[in-house]
């Protein structure tokens, strides 16, 4: 019996990351083979996680270009996976998440009635802006999965509220996989805090940038209270992010702006933080892990686990809200250890092999 030949397909870090335990533990899965393919949605970024990860691309679809839309990234994205489909004739199609890159690898997988694998299916917020266009993106793919990976059982409930077609398997996340072989290599300290604590701080929601001025104010008056510490912010390239960002707060001594970090990098940075402002999803999995405590600077959140763990707060971005729930982690280590929690809600690292044999046992079972 030859292998069955499986899609692997990413275009942002994110999903790189989250993919790339998948496709390096069904290189070594006997009876499955997997095809890594990037759409270059996030073209640099891609190519240092894969770096990380020493995992190339079997094929690169290059789909970025200047200026160009969500729908012209979409459309690039369908018509180069449907020559890849039609050129390998895959099995079967994996794709992780909530971007353009899994919406166009669901479609295009479902119009060549080829089985779509959904990895960390079942996130909801329920409200179709926020986050956007995400929040859409990943229930349109669901629509069409044969196979729904939830990372969670608030996942596996969302998904079978849905009545969904496809089957629901509760396998963690593959990103905690990710994050616990990253951890475990060394790698230098990003900055120098010269022994002081340092708060990390990340920002660049689409449905934040008209609120980032005032949050970027209570950051500064965050820095202002605690001289001592070491606030780092490494900014998104969005200019709408970057040039506010640089406006507010670089005048500020014991702030520092640095450029975007690869994957080892901001993984290093959350080892050595006493705490961690956010309104990344990934962030809010991967906290738990490294014992950080989180403030997550939305309004709803898809990964509410982590909330109910007690290793998050969701604070919105009220700048005052902001400014008091830190103060009072950074005036308490009682009140930063009430956040450590002993197991991630997240994953134990074994998402990617749980993966593989659902993936193995299904294909090898006549329908």
């Amino acid at each position: 019996m030859s292998d069955h030949k499986v899609f692997i397909v990413a275009g942002t870090r994110p999903e790189a990351i989250k993919m790339a335990p998948v496709y390096k533990a069904m290189l070594k899965y006997d009876g499955l083979s997997p095809v890594l393919i990037s759409t270059g949605q996030h073209r640099e970024m891609l190519k240092q996680v894969f770096d990380w990860f020493e995992i190339k691309p079997d094929e690169d679809l290059k789909v970025m270009t200047p200026n160009q839309t969500v729908n012209q990234v979409l459309s690039r994205s369908l018509v180069g996976l449907d020559e890849l489909i039609s050129k390998y004739q895959p099995d079967a199609v994996l794709a992780q998440g909530d971007t353009t890159t899994v919406l166009a690898a669901a479609l295009a997988a479902f119009n060549n009635k080829v089985s779509f694998g959904h990895v960390e299916a079942g996130l909801r917020t329920h409200t179709l802006d926020r986050p956007y266009p995400e929040e859409g993106y990943r229930q349109m793919a669901a629509r069409v999965a044969k196979w729904h990976f939830a990372p969670t059982q608030k996942s596996v409930e969302a998904l079978e509220a849905e009545n969904l077609s496809g089957d629901i398997f509760k396998v963690g996340n593959t990103v905690i996989d990710a994050l616990l072989e990253t951890a475990s290599r060394d790698h230098p300290p990003v900055v120098d805090s010269n022994g002081k604590d340092l708060v990390l701080i990340t920002g660049h929601r689409r449905e934040n940038h008209d609120k980032f001025r005032a949050v970027f104010e209570a950051f500064k008056q965050l820095a202002s209270e605690y001289p001592e510490k070491v606030f780092v912010y490494p900014v998104h390239l969005n200019p709408n992010v970057r040039n506010l960002a640089h406006e507010v707060l670089a005048g500020v001594t014991n702030f520092k702006l640095i450029e975007p970090v690869s994957y080892p990098e901001i993984v290093s940075l959350m080892k050595q933080a006493i705490l961690i402002l956010t309104d990344s999803g990934g962030i809010q999995e991967e906290a738990p892990s490294l014992k950080v405590p989180l403030l997550v600077m939305r309004e709803t959140t898809e990964r509410q686990e982590s909330v109910d763990a007690g290793a998050a707060k969701l604070i919105g971005t009220d700048p005052d809200k902001i400014f008091s729930e830190a103060r009072r982690l950074l005036d308490s280590e009682v009140e930063r250890k009430k956040m450590i929690v002993d197991q991630n809600p997240f994953g134990d690292g074994a998402s990617a092999l749980r993966i593989c044999k659902i993936i193995d046992n299904s294909l090898n079972t006549p329908s």
